[in-house]
C-alpha cells in the first residue's frame, strides 16, 4: 500500500482568500477569484461535480459569493471523469462558458472515447463502489477549449496548469506560485478513500489518487514528484479536506518519496495505452472473485425469489 502522511488539523477550510471548496457529494469543485478577496472581479471553475448534484452545488455557492446573476469567465476540468465532469455540460451551457481541459482529456469530452473500466480488484472501499461508476463519455461539442499546461493561463492571471498524467491521461493539477496553493485534482488525495470510516469521517491525509480510476501508475508516481517539487504551502484535492501549514511541504515530499503503486490491479503492471484519439490499447482484464461473489449471491437472491413466487403461486 501506499504511505500516508497523516497532517492532523483543527481549522475546518483553511483554503487562502478567494479559493471556495464547494462539496458535491464525495468530490470537491472549487471556486477561485480572478482577483484573490475581490469577488467583483470575476471567477473561474475549477471541476463541477456530479451530475445534477453539482449544478444545484455550485450554483448555490456562485450566488452567494459572487451573485445569483454572475457567471464564470471559465470552467477549468482537472480530467473528465463523471464526479469532475458531471455537470460541466450544463453549466457550461446555462452560463455561456468555455470549458478547458488538456488535450489528451478531449476524446472523454466530446464523444469520441470513453475511460477505461475502473478496476475494482486493487481493492478497497472505492473500488468496491466502482463496480457501479459509469466510464462513459459527455459531449461538450464545441465548447471544449484546449488548456494550455505548464503555462500561465491567460483567463485566470497567476494560475497555470501542471500537466499531472497517470489518474488520466490528460489529468492537470492548478498551481498558483503566490502563496504555493494547489488545486490538485485526481493527482492525489487528501483522505483514505480505502477505508470505509475513513470515507465518512475524513481525516486529513496524503494518499495516492482514486485507485481503481488510476490507469498508468508509474506516470501516476512522477506526477506527484512533479508536485512535490513546486513545495506548495497549501494543497485542495478532488477529495478530502485541504491541509494548509508550513509542514505540508515536507509532507508532500516524503509522500512522493514513498508512493509505491498498489500491490495487485488489472493497470498496475500494465498501464492503458492513449493518444489524443482517446484510448489505444487495454491490459487485459484480471480475476475478481469478490465479482464472482457477488454475482454468485444475487443468482442465488434471484433463484430464492422465484422459489417463493413459484410456491406462492401454487397455493393459490
Amino acid at each position: 500500500m501506499d504511505t500516508a502522511i497523516e497532517l492532523p488539523l483543527t481549522d475546518p477550510e483553511p483554503l487562502p482568500p478567494g479559493i471556495v471548496r464547494v462539496p458535491v457529494a464525495f468530490v470537491n469543485a472549487y471556486l477561485v477569484d480572478i482577483n484573490p478577496g475581490i469577488p467583483a472581479d470575476g471567477w473561474v471553475l475549477v471541476d463541477t461535480g456530479l451530475r445534477g448534484l453539482g449544478l444545484l452545488a455550485i450554483q448555490r455557492a456562485a450566488a452567494r459569493r459572487y451573485g445569483a446573476a454572475s457567471s464564470p469567465r471559465a470552467i477549468v476540468l482537472t480530467h473528465g471523469h463523471f464526479d469532475h465532469a458531471g455537470s460541466a455540460a450544463i453549466l457550461a451551457s446555462l452560463w455561456g462558458a468555455p470549458v478547458y481541459a488538456h488535450p489528451l482529456e478531449q476524446p472523454y469530452l466530446t464523444g469520441r472515447s470513453d475511460y477505461p473500466p475502473p478496476d475494482p480488484t486493487v481493492g478497497g472501499a472505492l473500488a468496491m463502489l466502482s463496480r457501479a461508476f459509469p466510464h462513459g463519455t459527455i459531449d461538450l461539442g464545441g465548447r471544449f477549449q484546449p488548456l494550455p499546461a505548464d503555462t500561465p493561463l491567460p483567463f485566470l492571471p497567476g494560475w497555470q496548469a501542471v500537466h499531472t498524467p497517470g489518474h488520466t491521461p490528460g489529468h492537470v493539477s492548478m498551481w498558483r506560485d503566490a502563496g504555493g496553493v494547489l488545486l490538485a485534482g485526481d493527482a492525489l488525495a487528501t483522505m483514505n478513500q480505502e477505508s470505509w470510516m475513513d470515507t465518512i469521517t475524513m481525516p486529513r491525509e496524503l494518499r495516492w489518487p482514486p485507485a481503481p480510476l488510476t490507469t498508468d501508475w508509474v506516470a501516476a508516481r512522477h506526477s506527484v514528484g512533479k508536485l512535490a517539487e513546486l513545495r506548495p504551502g497549501c494543497i485542495a484535492a478532488g477529495h478530502g479536506l485541504p491541509m494548509v501549514g508550513s509542514d505540508v511541504s515536507s509532507a508532500l515530499a516524503s509522500f512522493a518519496a514513498h508512493f509505491t503503486a498498489p500491490s495487485h490491479g488489472r493497470y498496475v503492471d500494465q498501464p492503458v495505452v492513449a493518444d489524443l484519439g482517446g484510448v489505444v490499447a487495454l491490459p487485459p482484464p484480471v480475476p475478481d472473485p469478490t465479482a464472482v461473489t457477488i454475482r454468485s449471491a444475487t443468482l442465488a437472491a434471484a433463484v430464492a425469489t422465484f422459489a417463493v413466487r413459484v410456491a406462492r403461486t401454487r397455493r393459490r
